[in-house]
């Protein structure tokens, strides 16, 4: 009894200095309608306007050239690395310019270059897939390839290495196109500074390992694959046979049906659908994986080919040849 009447007091004290509530950062009402109110105001101005790098006074061009060989660790050419990065438009608009102020300076763009880096990337993609997939036909080889070479995706690697920032062009922010045609450009100076070899590294490590967790069947549509499976097995005097192995659901919207493809009584493949055609085609498809070493469990691409592999094109199955 004691004890409690002379601790209790200590207790209660304790109490009194915690706080019961969270504290919370309180807003005034007039921020939320301000804020409005200038977003109003700058999207009747345009916008917010992105001005370019190259304005900022502290910018030195001949530093971030440097410094992006380095970041890249690569040997460039300075004076063509300029030239990579000088888009046609901004020459036009220098011209102009020039022809206002009465002098002529003679500036180059990037168009040379990236005719020569277009046509590398084109034939070293080419060259490599035929080697890191040697079964899959050449059509399926030309669909990866353009889909490697697309605006888009040249675009995706060009601003991901630091290009936008260094590009000189009439516009900001620069466009797809422009991006794209400034990587092309870049490939065509490494392959004039360092030659082929270093460059079809460089190919590899930025644009083809962008398969990395891709399935390459994607990128090749076939028609019909039941007839292309036919024609392919008609060569080696193969019979393949379908059989409904299962079919749940029938007559229903949720119908489902199983197709196993035989050769001579050992299954190969199934496909499943909503109909016995769809099950029949889709079985076929994982057939024609299997023959073409695309399955879903296939290994991964090898991304370490070193040097420039040898074409193989007159080696390599044709679909359009059969």
């Amino acid at each position: 009894m004691f004890l409690s009447r002379r601790f209790v007091p200590l207790y209660l004290k304790t109490f009194k200095n915690v706080p019961s509530t969270t504290p919370v950062k309180n807003i005034h009402r007039w921020v939320a309608p301000t804020l409005i109110q200038l977003k109003v105001r700058e999207k009747k101005l345009g916008g917010k306007k992105t001005n370019p790098r190259n304005t900022f006074l502290e910018w030195n061009l001949e530093a971030e050239l440097y410094a992006f060989g380095k970041r890249l660790n690569e040997d460039f050419d300075s004076d063509l690395l300029l030239q990579a990065f000088t888009d046609r438009s901004y020459v036009i608009k220098e011209e102009m310019k020039q022809k206002e102020m009465e002098f002529d300076i003679k500036v180059k763009d990037n168009r040379e270059l990236a005719e020569q880096g277009e046509k590398f990337l084109n034939e070293y993609i080419q060259m490599y897939l035929e080697t890191a997939l040697p079964k899959f036909p050449l059509e399926g080889i030309a669909g990866i390839r353009r889909y490697l070479t697309t605006e888009e995706l040249l675009a995706h690697v060009s601003q991901h290495i630091g290009t936008k920032d260094i590009i000189l062009a009439a516009q900001y922010p620069v466009d797809e196109s422009i991006l794209a045609n400034t990587f092309k450009a870049i490939v065509g100076v490494l392959l004039n500074s360092s030659g082929e070899e270093r460059t079809a590294h460089f190919v590899r490590d930025f644009i083809i390992t962008q398969l990395q967790g891709k399935d390459v069947n994607e990128y090749w549509h076939i028609e019909d694959p039941w007839a292309m499976l036919i024609g392919m097995l008609k060569k080696d005097q193969t019979i393949i046979e379908p059989r409904l192995i299962g079919e749940t659901g029938k007559g229903t919207l949720l119908a489902c049906y199983r197709v196993g493809l035989y050769i001579e009584k050992r299954i190969i493949s199934t496909g499943f659908g909503e109909t016995v055609a769809i099950a029949k085609e889709m079985a076929a498809r994982e057939a024609l994986k299997k023959l073409f070493g695309t399955e879903d469990h296939m290994k991964p691409i090898n991304f370490k080919i070193n040097g420039i592999p040898k074409a193989q094109s007159h080696k390599r199955y044709q679909i359009s040849a059969s």
